[in-house]
């Protein structure tokens, strides 16, 4: 006979997984705000970025609180740790972001960012509107199949931004650096996003 856990519903988990993801919604919709801004307003607005970045950090250390003081979890303690991670590193890849921009004092950006950032405010929303239907395990294989398949489109985003870069689209040497270094980040954001998905999908196997 297979052991079988002790059943209890305790929505504030799925709340604080819930509220962590909509902190990487708002990193991401600031983002992009900050990324179309003239340089002179980027350092309040990475100000910003920050605290939400602070207050990501505090939704995570609350989830892996309430794992450390609950004898009954929905799912695995670790699983729900490695996703509170794994959602707090959505959010502190967006973060990076912005803090390099202003550190770099980039004039402008390469076009196509903006169509890198728009995968990712979208992987965002959709991780966001995900965690809640881990109450019931339904209806998420939409949700990491999309996202795999924006993670895809960003990859593609990706490529041709490198492409165009050393291809010449920026010439001087010391810019080339700055670009590729906020392309790449942005690349990690996309990647996390998916990391949170595999996480989803693998939870969501092991309970059914």
């Amino acid at each position: 006979m297979g052991f079988l856990r002790p059943t209890s519903r305790d929505d504030a988990f799925y709340q604080l997984l819930a509220d962590s993801a909509r902190h990487a919604v708002a990193a991401a919709e600031l983002l992009t705000v900050l990324l179309g801004s003239a340089p002179e307003e980027r350092e309040e607005l990475a100000r910003q970025l920050k605290d939400i970045e602070h207050a990501a950090d505090e939704a995570t250390h609350a989830i892996i609180s309430k794992v450390n003081t609950s004898f009954v979890t929905p799912f695995d303690h670790e699983d729900i740790v490695e996703l509170a991670a794994s959602l707090d590193d959505c959010t502190d890849f967006i973060e990076s972001v912005g803090q390099t921009v202003v550190l770099y004092r980039m004039d402008g950006l390469m076009p196509d960012i903006t169509a890198q950032m728009k995968v990712i405010v979208r992987m965002a929303e959709l991780t966001a509107d995900a965690m809640p239907r881990l109450t019931t395990m339904k209806e998420l294989r939409d949700y990491w199949v999309e996202i795999n398949r924006l993670e895809n489109e960003g990859d593609a985003i990706y490529r041709g931004l490198l492409r165009d870069l050393f291809g010449g689209a920026v010439t001087d040497p010391i810019e080339v650096i700055k670009h590729k270094d906020i392309i790449e980040r942005l690349e990690q954001a996309a990647d996390a996003f998916e990391q949170v998905a595999h996480r989803v999908e693998g939870i969501a196997i092991k309970e059914s």
